[in-house]
């Protein structure tokens, strides 16, 4: 699993996959949100701008998955 550091509180979803460079373009990281192949904490979630925080758990198209970290 990969971890990914935050220097904010908080991010959005959309914001934080093309962050971790699971996506190239922010249209892309929408479009996968939309479809329903972002998972949250094992939860699927299609809300580009959920917000996020370190200690949670995103899952990409059910293989990618990814930890946030962050400052504190």
């Amino acid at each position: 699993m990969k971890e990914v550091k935050i220097h904010t509180p908080e991010i959005k979803l959309s914001q934080f996959l093309k962050w971790a460079e699971l996506v190239q373009t922010g249209g892309e990281a929408k479009q996968l949100i939309r479809e329903g192949k972002v998972k949250l904490n094992g939860e699927v979630v299609n809300v580009p701008g959920k917000k996020l925080f370190p200690g949670d758990l995103i899952e990409v198209e059910g293989e990618k998955e990814v930890k946030i970290t962050g400052d504190g």
